[in-house]
């Protein structure tokens, strides 16, 4: 297995899914890098190949021609997130809704949430984040999520993470960021309009956010994802 993927051209983009990690690390592929694996494995994987940086609670990691996902889920994940990528968000949202899938998950959320789905008796979030996302433009305090779930901040918070995996804030600054990346895509806005219209209050607060999440400042993303859709190649 390692002779035939030393056979594969240098910079080919490889891709796991699940324990697919486990063929990459053996062949050698992984080695000094940051990966994950299905969670219940991740102690089997971090014995036999040390030399991997393992993360073992992401859904999937994105380590430029090498990208590992969690599982079968996780799997479709790594895949739109290579739709976006080298074709953009509206592409991406297209793939995933005749998928019949989430279209955004950030491969840094947990694998594991400890209840996803809320006890029959209890509240679930999910009407206040769709609330939130129609409202991005006028960020909602923590406060203001938690009076519009009818929950105290703390047991919000608490319900929050458990259905998500993330924190209120990481969440939103997630969906700011993916909506920001959107309109820099597909429209000729000035960057301080898609901070204000995303709520990142700022051109430098969504400098700041965007090159935290893809390593590029705003005007550069629009160019090179301009260019590649244009030129129908990979970014």
């Amino acid at each position: 297995m390692a002779a035939a993927l030393a056979a594969v051209p240098s910079g080919t983009r490889m891709v796991s899914i699940c324990t697919g990690a486990f063929v990459l690390a053996a062949a050698g592929l992984l080695d000094g890098r940051r990966a994950t694996t299905h969670w219940d494995l991740s102690g089997c994987l971090r014995e036999w190949f040390p030399r991997v940086q393992l993360d073992p609670k992401v859904l999937f990691v994105d380590d430029g021609d090498v990208l590992t996902a969690a599982g079968a889920a996780a799997g479709v994940d790594v895949c739109l997130h290579l739709v976006r990528t080298d074709h953009g968000s509206a592409v991406a949202n297209q793939v995933a809704r005749h998928c019949v899938v989430p279209p955004w998950r950030e491969g840094g959320q947990a694998q594991f949430i400890d209840q996803p789905v809320p006890e029959p008796t209890g509240q679930s979030t999910s009407a206040t984040r769709q609330w939130a996302l129609e409202r991005l433009h006028e960020p909602p305090a923590l406060t203001g999520l938690a009076a519009h779930a009818r929950m105290s901040r703390r047991a919000f918070a608490r319900r929050f993470r458990n259905e998500v995996g993330v924190s209120p804030g990481r969440w939103l600054t997630q969906q700011r960021v993916a909506r920001a990346r959107h309109l820099l895509e597909s429209t000729d806005l000035p960057v301080d309009e898609v901070a204000t219209r995303t709520g990142l209050s700022s051109d430098t607060s969504l400098r700041q956010h965007l090159h935290a999440a893809i390593g590029v400042p705003p005007l550069t993303y629009r160019r090179t994802f301009r260019g590649a859709a244009t030129a129908g190649t990979k970014a």
